[in-house]
């Protein structure tokens, strides 16, 4: 049996405690790309109404970008823009974004979280809403990437004959981007515990 922490308050932990608890944190974060490859995975099937599947379009949106020439940070936020459908039915670019945000740029942070307002332009007449939200953020810094993002990726990537590349085409893409936050208030913490494992 793994030892345990004996606490019932953190304000009772110990230094000796974080000693036990930091390394499973660690074993933890590492599969942490596994975890995600799955969920992702449960948008396999899922159409929703779509001409493809939720999995085939994240695939394809990835797909698209690698074809382009996009950086594996880039890449790996197109596979991943729309991973927080399962959990985030009204919100799921929040779900994303918050999966990407220790890994990535502020610049694709933002474009995957308001990656939905912005396809709103594509279909938000059709279910009464205004397209034009998206123009709330005129004039931001991220406004030309994430519309760019949206025509260039998502929103081709709804193709039945289009070319979409196997999961294991990302999946090293993914796991060296997250085997190191680059953004996280633990990060000195987590840089020391990689340095020692």
């Amino acid at each position: 049996m793994t030892a345990r922490a004996t606490f019932n308050r953190m304000e009772e932990s110990t230094k000796e405690d974080w000693g036990l608890i930091v390394p499973e944190a660690m074993k933890m974060a590492r599969s942490l790309p596994d975890r995600v490859i799955a969920h992702l995975q449960l948008l396999d099937g899922d159409y929703g109404g779509f001409p493809i599947d939720r999995y085939s379009h994240s695939l394809q949106t990835a797909t698209l970008a690698l074809k382009d020439g996009r950086d594996e940070e880039y890449v790996v936020c197109a596979l991943l823009h729309d991973i927080g459908d399962t959990l985030g039915s009204f919100n799921h670019p929040d779900i994303a974004a918050a999966i990407l945000k220790p890994f990535v740029s502020e610049a694709n942070l933002w474009m995957v979280q308001n990656h939905g307002i912005f396809q709103g332009y594509n279909f938000f007449h059709h279910i009464g809403l205004n397209r034009d939200m998206r123009d709330m953020f005129n004039g931001h810094e991220h406004y030309e990437r994430t519309a760019e993002f949206i025509a260039l990726y998502d929103n081709p990537a709804f193709d039945p004959q289009g070319e979409i590349f196997p999961i294991s085409t990302f999946e090293p893409m993914l796991r060296r981007l997250m085997a190191t936050p680059k953004n996280s208030v633990y990060k000195a913490a987590i840089d020391k515990e990689l340095a020692t494992t």
